[in-house]
């Protein structure tokens, strides 16, 4: 069972709505949707809240620490309270799954994204869980930095919320560890048939 999930993305009013901080939408509907208040806690330089989802209690934590350097929120906490990184949950943003469709996921690589990159470093090992919100790739030549750091089309962030409600419903499986039916209904998820990236 999950003990910790982490929302990944960057500090600041600036960067809220980027799509670099899907995983931050993520643990923020968590937070609402079971009451819990995201606090600042030094110790662990993210924000976290201690909540209760489908009988488990568990830690969702949004590191401040900008995202390259993730894993120095995510390792303090994990040690701290002896959760080995397989009770983890990394939330976070993925290049390569079309806007509106997520995947679940355990270990791989880091697929150049920083936030993994790092949290691997400091951990020593990739065999966490991610879940994988799709945000689109901005094609052959286009700036991955730029694009990650804007904000995006209001279709585009519709198809983002879309695929996060779609998830809400299965997140008590995802933390007893029914990943297999989780999978079964997520994986089912399309991309839509609307490309435009007009507001």
């Amino acid at each position: 069972m999950l003990q910790l999930v982490v929302g990944l993305g960057n500090p600041g009013v600036g960067y809220a709505e980027t799509r670099h901080n899907a995983g931050f939408w993520l643990l923020d509907r968590l937070a609402t949707q079971t009451g819990a208040m995201l606090r600042p806690e030094p110790r662990y330089k993210g924000e976290c809240a201690r909540v209760s989802i489908a009988g488990q209690t568990l830690w969702l934590l949004k590191p401040q620490t900008f995202m390259n350097r993730s894993g120095q929120a995510i390792t303090p906490l994990l040690a701290f309270y002896k959760i080995p990184p397989t009770a983890m949950l990394v939330v976070h943003d993925d290049l390569d799954l079309p806007a509106g469709v997520v995947r679940l996921k355990q270990g791989g690589g880091h697929g150049g994204h920083n936030g993994l990159r790092d949290t691997m470093r400091q951990l020593g090992r990739n065999d966490f869980l991610r879940l994988r919100i799709g945000i689109g790739h901005p094609g052959v030549g286009g700036d991955v930095v730029a694009y990650v750091l804007e904000r995006p089309p209001l279709s585009e962030r519709q198809s983002i919320e879309t695929a996060l409600d779609a998830v809400m419903p299965v997140f008590p499986q995802i933390v007893q560890g029914e990943f297999n039916k989780a999978m079964q209904v997520l994986h089912r998820l399309k991309p839509p048939t609307d490309t435009s990236k007009t507001e």
